[in-house]
């Protein structure tokens, strides 16, 4: 046989005989483009984000304003939120001095207020109020687009309020009623259809306002949308990160910085293979000094490691574009400190799960994309599919940049970052404490 021909069989029995490399050929692609169809929502019918958290407050009694509330809840994207609920678990109607309070607390980061003055006697318009908390800088363009469409889609209706509202006060409610009828009565005639229902539509504000022939080429006609936004009256409120400086590189930064840190720190993890192999264990332990004892100072040491890694990126992103980190060093150093524990954490049991130091690799590889598209490390995670969403929350990736974004974007005091530090202490306490007792069932110390 051919001696070029046994070399490449000897190498094709290699790798089939190697696990680690099948896997990381054939079934981690085929995993991850599953996922990623998931995350996209390939082949799903509602594509795009989906349920956005937006509290809506209407202060008016308008009909056409409870209208355009309910167009909003019909809106695929959003989680249209009206209620507050109160410690005894009773509910009643958001207010408006409810907002503020509860988008610094994250319940919600986008908010839009119907006033009671919707619809204005005094002049022609419509008057809304939107807050914000733009923290991702396409989550907050995507919303603002959204509410935008909906929005217009209604405007014509609330215009027309706003018309009668106006008429009214010049010519009165007699005269308006024939106007209104005289109307019905030319559409019925020239356009066909029941003079009852346009007259019912009239008498709700629908006067057709908005609606138009398309342009013709050349044409230099304002869109429909060009001229709605000139009667709207839209005060824009942003609760949160008004001061932040490059506030999409802040964004940004920290995604980037803990999935480089997961791969380095499984990387340190999966030394301890190298250190078995070299016969370092069995002199290390001939002392006195147990396997605990190896294991939590490659804890410590991966923290240490982490931290550094953390700061140095982040002081990283302050040179080059301008990330504010010195005023919150403090904060932010502590969150560092757990995310560093938790993704440590994580690569000792991936250490601890492995046979060896290929198929440490592999399944870090594979564990840590997965996380990283999950928890938001490349794209918000309200573009993802709604059963994708349910998974988010389940990353150190997920929670560390949760920490890093309270503390450069919002500011959050030590007692606001509680909830999230505690949720990183228990994802290092648990795989540190699965990690310990799978390696002491295991031969990494023979």
């Amino acid at each position: 046989m051919n001696p070029i021909l046994v070399l490449v069989r000897k190498d094709v029995t290699l790798f089939l005989k190697d696990r680690a490399s099948l896997v990381l050929t054939f079934v981690v692609p085929f995993v991850l483009i599953y996922i990623f169809g998931q995350v996209f929502g390939v082949n799903q019918t509602d594509k795009g984000p989906s349920g956005i958290p937006v509290a809506v407050v209407n202060q008016s009694d308008n009909p056409a304003a409870a209208r355009l509330v309910e167009a909003l809840k019909g809106e695929t994207a959003f989680k249209v939120l009206t209620q507050y609920v109160n410690d005894d678990k009773t509910t009643r109607p958001l207010r408006e001095e409810d907002l503020v309070p509860m988008m610094r607390d994250d319940d919600f980061r986008f908010a839009l207020v119907i006033p009671a003055d919707v619809v204005q006697s005094s002049t022609i318009g419509i008057h809304l109020k939107a807050y914000s908390n733009p923290r991702n800088a396409i989550e907050a363009q995507t919303v603002n687009g959204l509410l935008q469409k909906t929005i217009f889609t209604h405007v014509p209706e609330l215009l027309g309020e706003s018309l009668r509202a106006r008429a009214l006060d010049y010519l009165g409610q007699e005269r308006i009623d024939r106007f209104d009828a005289a109307i019905a009565d030319a559409v019925s005639r020239a356009f066909g259809g029941d003079r009852e229902e346009i007259l019912k539509d009239i008498h709700n504000g629908a006067y057709g306002i908005g609606s138009r022939r398309p342009a013709t080429a050349g044409s230099s006609s304002p869109s429909p949308s060009d001229v709605l936004s000139r009667v709207i009256h839209l005060d824009n409120v942003q609760v949160v990160g008004k001061d932040v400086k490059s506030p999409e590189a802040t964004m940004l930064v920290g995604g980037w910085a803990i999935q480089f840190l997961l791969f380095a720190l499984t990387a340190s993890a999966t030394a301890l293979f190298r250190e078995r192999d070299a016969g370092i264990f069995q002199r290390v332990l001939s002392a006195p000094v147990t396997r605990r004892d190896i294991l939590l100072s490659k804890f410590l040491y991966g923290i240490l490691l982490g931290l550094v890694q953390l700061v140095v990126l982040f002081f990283a992103g302050h040179l080059l574009y301008g990330i504010e980190v010195l005023p919150y060093l403090a904060p932010l150093v502590l969150v560092c400190v757990f995310a560093a524990a938790a993704c440590t954490g994580f690569g000792m049991l991936i250490a601890a799960v492995s046979p060896t130091p290929e198929a440490a690799r592999g399944i870090a590889t594979f564990v840590i994309l997965v996380m990283c598209a999950l928890g938001g490390a490349w794209f918000p995670v309200s573009f993802m599919s709604a059963f994708i969403q349910k998974f988010s929350r389940l990353t150190v990736v997920y929670w560390s940049m949760e920490g890093f974004s309270r503390v450069l974007w919002s500011h959050a005091s030590l007692a606001e970052l509680g909830p999230t530090l505690g949720i990183l202490a228990l994802m290092a306490a648990l795989t540190m404490g699965v990690s310990v007792w799978l390696f002491n069932r295991g031969n990494i110390f023979d």
